[in-house]
């Protein structure tokens, strides 16, 4: 069973969300480490494409200037283990930057039986998160001012 995180639109009653509700496997994937340019192009990452592409280029190049043609090759290779190990997140962060909401996270063997499983509401449902507390910073009455040993002064002199 693979995990499933089930992306709303912004803006969207729960009709209109269910229905362009995106849903993307958080795993491995493995179109994403043999192509990861275009397959960051494809969902639409375009900074991402060309970040991959130039370190991939840049990364071969640098090998074969340095005369390890075959170690510039695995150091671009790194890239796309990268992409196809972090894709999947790269690309729920893309969609919350753009104001997707995340619904919740799903159980499921493959992607239909995750969008049946989201459209019958069984999931774990992705609280709002509390706001961070707040630091309680007592008033000072006066500065104090004078000679001190270290960065603080000893409360009560003058």
């Amino acid at each position: 069973m693979a995990i499933h995180v089930v992306m709303e639109p912004p803006g969207a009653d729960t009709t209109q969300a269910a229905e362009r509700a995106v849903i993307v496997r958080d795993g491995f994937a493995f179109l994403a480490f043999l192509v990861p340019p275009l397959w960051l192009a494809w969902h639409r990452l375009w900074t991402e494409a060309i970040l991959a592409l130039a370190a991939s280029i840049a990364l071969a190049a640098l090998g074969e200037m340095a005369g390890y043609g075959p170690l510039g090759a695995a150091l671009s290779l790194l890239v796309s283990l990268f992409v196809g190990l972090e894709g999947p997140a790269l690309r729920v962060n893309a969609l919350r930057r753009r104001g997707w909401v995340e619904w919740g996270v799903v159980e499921a063997g493959n992607r239909a039986e995750a969008e049946i499983r989201y459209l019958a509401g069984d999931g774990a449902v992705v609280e709002a998160a509390p706001a961070p507390p707040r630091a309680v910073v007592p008033s000072v009455g006066r500065l104090q001012s004078g000679p001190a040993l270290g960065l603080f002064d000893y409360p009560g002199r003058h």
